[in-house]
């Protein structure tokens, strides 16, 4: 909502009493007075006219969650225990999932109330590289390094996936970094060489790396350089 009509809403303001209020800097947003009508307010912001408070703002609340395995990326579901089961948080039912993870992969996953948050950090621009451990069935094919990295068509999409990085370690275990999220990529990649991916991890998303300290169900609070990075 914009500044404007957030004080519009207010009965004792006319359209000529917000221009004023505004103009005369009397209204801070986050406690930087604000003149610009067009200023977007988001629920999370405090605003203050004079010494009043018209909105308090509600905290916004950024988690990183260690995924186990067999564990849904929903906010419910009707057979298998949720990733929000696992916060002793107050309010879970305000919290949303930043991405998710399939029900046999593990690693990083992120949940907040903040969906512009979210929205940057699972957008499918390419802007957060999401790096994975992958371990195969088989032995992983040399030449997947070089497929990967010119990217993939996918026919059900009719698409190309965008270049991805593959550094294999052993045989059967390789670290992949994907900028972008289609559905059971990883799988569908090494599936387009006949072998089956049998576990998978993932260690980071943009700049935001697992807590090596976070036992898998274990989560904690992003810190701010986290948050920023977003």
């Amino acid at each position: 909502m914009r500044i404007d009509r957030l004080l519009s809403n207010q009965p004792r303001f006319n359209r000529q009493d917000v221009r004023l209020l505004l103009a005369s800097g009397r209204v801070r947003i986050d406690g930087r007075p604000c003149y610009d009508n067009r200023q977007d307010v988001r629920d999370f912001n405090r605003v203050e006219l004079d010494d009043e408070v018209l909105q308090a703002g509600r905290p916004a609340r950024y988690f990183m969650l260690h995924k186990p395995l067999g564990v849904v990326s929903a906010t419910r579901h009707p057979e298998h225990r949720t990733v929000l089961d696992l916060l002793d948080e107050p309010d879970k039912h305000d919290l949303h999932l930043a991405g998710r993870l399939d029900l046999n992969t593990s690693g990083l996953l992120l949940i907040t109330n903040d969906g512009l948050w979210s929205r940057r950090a699972s957008a499918p621009d390419g802007s957060h590289a999401k790096v994975y451990r992958v371990e195969t069935e088989q032995d992983i094919d040399p030449a997947c390094v070089d497929s990967f990295a010119r990217g993939l068509y996918f026919a059900y999409e009719d698409l190309t996936t965008r270049p991805a990085l593959l550094q294999i370690d052993t045989p059967r275990q390789a670290r992949l970094t994907l900028y972008e999220g289609r559905y059971h990529q990883v799988k569908r990649m090494f599936g387009h060489f006949q072998n089956k991916v049998i576990g998978l991890h993932r260690d980071s998303l943009g700049a935001i790396r697992l807590d090596p300290d976070l036992a898998p169900g274990a989560y904690r609070p992003l810190t701010a350089a986290e948050i920023a990075s977003v």
